[in-house]
C-alpha cells in the first residue's frame, strides 16, 4: 500500500484518477503553497509519498517518505534537506510551463520588434504615427536559445511554426528526452528543430548572430551572473534580451548600462532581480523594455493544475511497476549545481 500526503490543490478529475489505482491511500490537507509549516507528526510519520510545493519544515520526520513531488519547476526549496542521503526521490514539474512560457516568448519578440509599447503610448495620446519601426516582422529572424530544455524546445517549435531562424547554444547538446514530462503534441522530443547548434566555446559566434537572445536555463551556482558586460556586448546592436528563467542569470549592472548605452535593442524581462521589483526601479522606464510580474509561466491558468496532476499521477504509476519517474532530480541538482 502507498500511502500519499497531498499538500496541493486538485481538481476532481485528478482526485479520481488518483483514487482509481489499486493499492494507494490518499489524505489531504489544506494546501499553503506561500511558506513552509510544520505538520502534525502523527499525520506524516508513515506517509511514503508527498505532493507539494514547499515540503513541512519537520520533512525528517517522514522517515517513510520515498517519493518527494513538488508542484514548481525550481528546486532551490529542495535544497540541504538531505533528502538523497535518505533515498528519497524527488521530482518537479519541469514541461508544465513549457507553452505559456513559449507564447510569452513570441509575444515579446512580436511586441518588441514591432514597437508595441511605443504604438500604446500614441494610442494614449491620441497621436497618428505609421512610422515604419511598427511595421516589421519577426519571420526569417535569427531567435538564439541559451539552453535547450522542455521551454526552449517549445519555443523553437513555435518560432519555425513563425518562420523564424533557430540557433541553440548548450552544454549538453541536442539530444532526445527521456523521462521528461512533455505535454502532447509540444515541444521537440526528438531534438530536431535546430538550424544551428553551439557548444560553449563558440558562445561569442553564437551571440553575434542573433537577433533575439532568449535564456532558458535554470539558476545555480555555476549560472548566476553567466551573462554580464562582455556577453551583452557581443550581442549586435539590433538584438533583443528575453529572461523568462531567472532575473540574476544577467547581471544587474551589466544590463542597465546595455541598455543605456545602446548595446542591445532592448529587452523583456519576467523574471527580476527584486520580488516585487521597487516602482522606482530604472528598468521600469526604458522605453524599449517591456516587464511582467513573472506570470510567462501561467500560474494560475486551469492547464497549470491539470499539468502537475498529470505529472504527479503518472509518477504514482511509474513508481508502483518500477519505472523510471518523470523528472526525477539527481543528487548534483538537490545540492544546487
Amino acid at each position: 500500500m502507498i500511502k500519499i500526503l497531498i499538500d496541493m490543490e486538485m481538481n476532481e478529475s485528478a482526485v479520481r484518477k488518483l483514487r482509481g489505482i489499486p493499492d494507494v491511500e490518499t489524505a489531504f490537507i489544506e494546501p499553503d503553497e506561500n511558506k513552509a509549516r510544520t505538520l502534525p507528526p502523527e499525520l506524516i510519520k508513515d506517509r511514503n509519498v508527498l505532493f507539494c510545493t514547499l515540503p513541512p519544515v519537520n520533512v525528517s520526520a517522514m522517515s517513510n517518505l520515498k517519493l518527494l513531488q513538488i508542484a514548481s519547476s525550481g528546486y532551490s526549496q529542495l535544497y540541504n534537506l538531505g533528502l538523497t542521503e535518505r533515498g528519497v526521490k524527488c521530482c518537479n514539474a519541469r514541461g508544465v510551463f513549457d507553452v505559456p512560457i513559449a507564447e510569452w516568448n513570441i509575444a515579446m519578440m512580436i511586441n518588441l520588434v514591432r514597437d508595441l509599447r511605443g504604438m500604446i503610448r500614441n494610442q494614449n495620446q491620441g497621436t497618428w504615427d505609421r512610422d515604419a519601426r511598427f511595421q516589421r516582422e519577426i519571420r526569417g529572424s535569427v531567435v538564439g536559445l541559451w539552453g535547450y530544455g522542455g521551454i526552449g524546445r517549445e519555443t523553437a517549435r513555435q518560432a519555425k511554426a513563425m518562420g523564424m531562424v533557430v540557433h541553440v547554444m548548450s552544454r549538453s547538446g541536442v539530444k532526445a528526452l527521456e523521462n521528461i514530462y512533455v505535454v502532447e503534441g509540444t515541444g521537440d522530443i526528438a531534438g530536431v528543430l535546430p538550424d544551428k547548434v553551439f557548444s560553449a566555446d563558440r558562445q561569442k559566434e553564437f551571440l553575434s548572430g542573433l537577433d533575439f537572445l532568449i535564456l532558458s536555463i535554470p539558476l545555480g551556482k555555476r549560472t548566476e551572473g553567466i551573462v554580464g558586460e562582455e556577453e551583452l556586448k557581443s550581442l549586435p546592436r539590433t538584438a533583443y534580451v528575453l529572461n523568462p528563467a531567472r532575473g540574476p542569470l544577467i547581471k544587474e549592472e551589466a544590463l542597465l548600462k546595455a541598455l543605456r548605452e545602446g548595446w542591445i535593442a532592448g529587452a523583456a524581462l519576467d523574471t527580476h532581480y527584486h520580488y516585487p521589483m521597487p516602482p522606482d526601479h530604472p528598468l521600469w522606464n526604458f522605453p524599449n523594455v517591456i516587464m511582467t510580474p513573472h506570470i510567462s509561466g501561467s500560474s494560475l491558468s486551469t492547464h497549470f493544475n491539470e499539468r502537475v496532476c498529470d505529472i504527479f499521477i503518472q509518477n504514482v504509476k511509474r513508481m508502483q511497476s518500477g519505472e523510471p519517474l518523470l523528472n526525477e532530480l539527481t543528487p548534483l541538482q538537490l545540492n544546487g549545481n
